[in-house]
């Protein structure tokens, strides 16, 4: 078959090599060593066409969700290995599903006598290795990890015939948020020169317990959101919970163990789960959790907010002016005008649907932000 029978595999193909040749030479450049293969076009194309068609099948009635990395066993570390190695087929590969769904897993592809094969199963990738990711019938995501801990980034997202490509020079934005630089893999960094990540995981964790949520992030140290939340809040903390900085405050070495990581993920999880009581949570730049339920409401002499910009951080996306009444349900809205009543701090707003966005004002366009980020979540 020289033509794969999904169309848009051929069209995303030479943009996705061109990221990861440009990405992969960067890291070279600085020294890194433990990297992944740059793509080639028939590689690409033939993992899209095979994983979009895989999407489509069903074994015993569920639909399967798989992770495909491009790597040759020897870069995989400790990877369970077929004997015989399998053809990449959307029967074969919809088959060996139920064995990768959890997350981390990946299936293992690299070519042999110029075809394509399943040569097992891996929880260990090096960094910009091609990963192209089965979320649901129909949709995939082509990604990579920069870091060996962290939450892969997204490159492109293929729905059907729609094909959004990330865009990374919204990183380069007078107002780009620090959540949605790190979602664009141009991740905050620290005093100490350490990639800081934690509000993606939050906001990805947000996402995953599927009830929606909200997540104010206030100034350290500065009351002043409690002009824009009716008191008493009922779900009101005290002490100030500190879980997630006092692991952040760990030693450089101590954060790069396994045991680290998981009580980080625990932690996270613990207090994304919060966001999903009816109201917002209220947590400070130092990652001090506050309150949760808390209701939002108008700061008192402020007036509504009337006008809203809302981008996505995808290539061609045109930035729209919306009233706060197009934006979605009750949750937008409060966000929005919390936004605007508070410019030092930040909303992150989860929808049952999967949408999630930051709101932020923005000082360069006098204006409440709104950035559609959930591409970039998936």
């Amino acid at each position: 078959m020289t033509e794969p029978a999904y169309p848009v595999a051929r069209h995303v193909a030479a943009t996705v090599h061109e990221h990861f040749a440009r990405h992969l030479a960067a890291a070279r450049a600085k020294g890194r060593i433990d990297l992944g293969v740059v793509p080639d076009l028939a590689a690409i194309e033939a993992m899209i066409d095979t994983a979009f068609w895989a999407s489509l099948r069903r074994e015993e009635g569920v639909m399967p969700t798989i992770s495909l990395a491009l790597l040759p066993p020897g870069h995989a570390g400790q990877a369970l290995t077929f004997s015989q190695w399998l053809p990449l087929r959307p029967a074969a590969i919809a088959k060996l599903a139920p064995a990768v769904q959890r997350p981390g897993i990946h299936l293992g592809v690299w070519p042999v006598d110029g075809a394509l094969r399943v040569w097992g199963t891996t929880r260990s990738i090096p960094a910009f290795c091609f990963v192209l990711e089965v979320i649901g019938s129909g949709l995939l995501v082509i990604k990579h990890r920069n870091e060996p801990f962290g939450k892969f980034v997204n490159i492109a997202v293929l729905e059907g015939d729609q094909i959004k490509i990330v865009d990374e020079g919204t990183a380069a934005g007078p107002d780009c948020p620090g959540l949605l630089r790190a979602l664009l893999g141009q991740n905050e960094v620290n005093t100490r020169g350490e990639s800081v990540s934690l509000l993606v995981h939050l906001a990805a964790s947000m996402r995953a317990h599927g009830r929606g949520g909200a997540l104010l992030i206030v100034p350290e140290g500065d009351d002043q959101w409690r002009e824009s939340v009716v008191e008493p809040v009922v779900y009101a903390v005290a002490p100030r919970f500190t879980e997630l900085a006092d692991l952040m405050g760990r030693e450089h070495e101590e954060r790069r163990t396994h045991e680290w990581q998981e009580d980080l993920r625990r932690s996270v999880d613990a207090i994304a789960g919060l966001t999903a009581v009816d109201g917002a949570m209220i947590m400070t730049t130092a990652y001090h959790v506050l309150a949760f339920g808390a209701k939002i409401s108008r700061r008192r002499s402020r007036p509504p907010v009337e006008r809203v910009l809302v981008t996505e951080p995808i290539r061609d996306h045109e930035p729209e002016l919306v009233t706060p009444s197009q934006l979605g349900g009750t949750r937008h809205l409060s966000a929005a005008q919390f936004a605007w009543d508070q410019p030092e701090a930040t909303a992150l707003v989860a929808s049952q649907d999967g949408r999630f966005t930051i709101f932020q004002w923005s000082p360069f366009d006098s204006i409440v932000h709104a950035h559609r980020v959930e591409a970039l979540l998936l």
